[in-house]
């Protein structure tokens, strides 16, 4: 399955819609940053795919397991530095609540750990490239 997904910008706001398929969120730089401070940032959007794997991910690794699982919280901390800005190391924590004794639900986190795919993609460094550009300048 390959993935697609989008940002529009709203008419002359630096706000924006981002979608894939029928899901969507704001994105957005925060009012002090220049922008409308009505949505996440990218560097917001780049921890939250990471918690958002590694949550998806147990609940999926669980249920093949058998074990069913009450609650998830993962929280991943991070921050971004330099010219240009780029994300220090990312560290994630997870709490985990489900019907499996303590060994197994940290067997469980360990092993999505190891085969969640956004922070491996993240480990080996996966390249990123401009494809395509299309301007549309006014100045005459």
């Amino acid at each position: 399955m390959t993935f697609e997904v989008r940002t529009r910008s709203l008419p002359d706001r630096p706000a924006a819609i981002g979608s894939a398929g029928p899901f969507t969120l704001v994105l957005d730089r925060p009012a002090d940053g220049g922008g409308d401070g009505l949505g996440f940032n990218g560097g917001q959007l780049l921890y939250l795919a990471v918690a958002g794997c590694v949550s998806n991910d147990l609940f999926r690794e669980a249920r093949a397991l058998g074990i069913t699982l009450h609650r998830v919280e993962v929280t991943v901390h991070g921050d971004f530095t330099g010219d240009p800005a780029v994300s220090t190391e990312i560290s994630y924590d997870v709490q985990v609540a489900g019907d499996a004794d303590d060994a197994r639900l940290r067997e469980l986190v360990a092993r999505v750990d190891a085969i969640a795919e956004i922070p491996n993609s993240l480990r080996r460094g996966t390249p990123v490239r401009l494809r395509h550009a299309e301007v549309t300048g006014d100045a005459a």
